[in-house]
């Protein structure tokens, strides 16, 4: 018999004011009978919107069926066909916007949760299977790809499963990308990712870390090393500042630093040696996703008041909803319609406040969003002790001026034609923010995804040409 009932199941999470002290997982998951009963809530409908919504082109309702018949090993076969990273996107993936924005049950109720379906069958899979993949068999061709985030372990995982030989090369020391320095503990376990990551090398993808592209290896010497084909997928991750007075004082940072210390060089530990502010105000700029992990994170380290700092109003802020919810009720306060204009220093060179001219919404601007416009006398002042800014990011211009006959477009994103990721030099494809610019994960993953069958495609005309 199909739940009907119109609420989604709630997700148990841990109470916020237990939660804003620690950096263990918000959200706890479903258990097995939340699981199945939330799967019943599925009409399966004729045309599968969700599937649509879905820029990995997962197969949704087959999963969910298998979830509602309890063979949670036959609705992991079924995810990890078309995803490589499947704990992670039931995490972190706007389903609100995507798979769950699409289904029919959100019509007129709340829809099913494919997110949190997705998050409990990856995690069921990971607890209960020591079963390792099959390794595929090899086809003689070796490719490379630049970045272990999303969007490169996506294409690796895809062209290692047609019998691809794959090697990753990851500039920092720990492979993931922004899942590992990006994305904090409480919200994405870094075991997740090593665990996922795992299962790319048990099928034959080779990862080398510390490598920097462009300084110790070229794309031109990958190709002399034998690789036919190149993938970038080596994100965004040059932080954009506002050119504000005092944003070079003590205390400021941009986001990707402050969640790299915390994230990736353990600052969030208890006696790290990893150096960090410990602020007791903090002022973040800006209202995506990066900004309230940033926020949410500095409340955790210990922060008393921690400013959310917005030039547009509560409903144009770019962050999940969940994600802007769970700001809230971990006592993030927010300061909306607010632009920053100067940081304040003290007389020893560190941030002592952050003056904001109050904004009010005019007209539409190009994205179709009203343009902030500034209240002509009215600024105010915070007192702060640090400002974080979370503005956006661009892609470092380090491989592209390395490499003759990549073409960048004037935000430094690289050029692709078309869906494929196909870039302007032969034989180099690209994904994920280094061609959209800063972007969500599964996106990239998409992108991933869609150049990895075009690598393919490219290679197999070669050899039969």
């Amino acid at each position: 018999m199909p739940n009907m009932d119109p609420k989604k199941c709630p997700m148990p999470v841990q109470e916020p004011d237990v939660r804003n002290k620690n950096f263990s997982e918000v959200a706890l998951g479903y258990t097995y009978d939340m699981a199945v009963n939330e799967a019943k809530r599925c009409l399966h409908c004729k045309n599968h919107p969700c599937v649509d919504g879905c820029p990995v082109g997962i197969d949704i309702p087959g999963f969910i069926a298998k979830v509602a018949q309890e063979d949670l090993e036959g609705a992991y076969e079924i995810l990890s066909a078309s995803s490589a990273l499947p704990a992670v996107c039931g995490r972190v993936c706007p389903q609100e916007n995507q798979c769950e924005g699409k289904c029919i049950r959100g019509i007129k109720a709340e829809p099913v949760g494919i997110g949190r379906l997705e998050r409990f069958v990856a995690d069921w899979h990971r607890q209960h299977t020591s079963e390792q993949p099959k390794m595929p068999a090899p086809n003689g061709h070796k490719v490379a790809v630049i970045g272990s985030g999303p969007s490169g372990l996506t294409a690796a995982g895809d062209l290692a499963k047609m019998g691809y030989k794959v090697t990753v090369y990851e500039a920092l020391h720990t492979p993931g990308g922004v899942l590992v320095y990006g994305i904090p503990e409480f919200r994405l376990p870094k075991d997740i990712v090593r665990q996922e990551i795992d299962g790319l090398k048990a099928i034959g993808v080779d990862i080398e870390t510390d490598v920097v592209i462009g300084k110790t290896i070229t794309v031109d010497e990958l190709f002399e090393m034998g690789n036919e084909a190149v993938f970038i997928g080596s994100g965004a991750g040059l932080p954009r500042f506002m050119n504000i007075p005092g944003e070079s004082l003590n205390g400021v940072y941009s986001a990707n630093e402050f969640l790299t210390r915390i994230n990736l060089m353990k600052a969030y530990l208890p006696g790290a040696k990893t150096p960090i502010q410990h602020a007791k105000r903090v002022a973040v700029v800006g209202g995506g996703n990066v900004a309230m992990d940033a926020a949410r994170c500095a409340k955790r380290l210990g922060a008393e008041e921690v400013y959310i700092v917005y030039r547009r109003g509560m409903e144009e802020l770019p962050a999940r909803k969940e994600e802007v919810e769970h700001a809230e009720e971990e006592g993030i306060i927010f300061k909306t319609l607010s632009n920053p204009t100067e940081i304040l220093g003290d007389d020893k060179g560190y941030v002592s406040g952050i003056v904001c001219q109050e904004m009010e919404l005019g007209e539409p601007d190009a994205s179709g969003r009203r343009r902030p416009v500034a209240k002509e006398g009215c600024t105010f002042t915070l007192d702060v002790d640090s400002v974080i800014m979370s503005i956006g990011t661009s892609p470092n211009p380090l491989i592209r001026s390395t490499t003759p006959g990549l073409e960048a477009n004037s935000h430094g994103c690289l050029i692709t034609k078309g869906e494929d990721g196909e870039t302007t030099r032969q034989g180099v494809y690209a994904g994920g923010d280094a061609v959209t610019g800063a972007a969500t994960v599964i996106l990239a993953m998409g992108a991933g995804k869609h150049a990895a069958k075009a690598i393919d495609a490219y290679i197999r005309g070669k050899s039969q040409g």
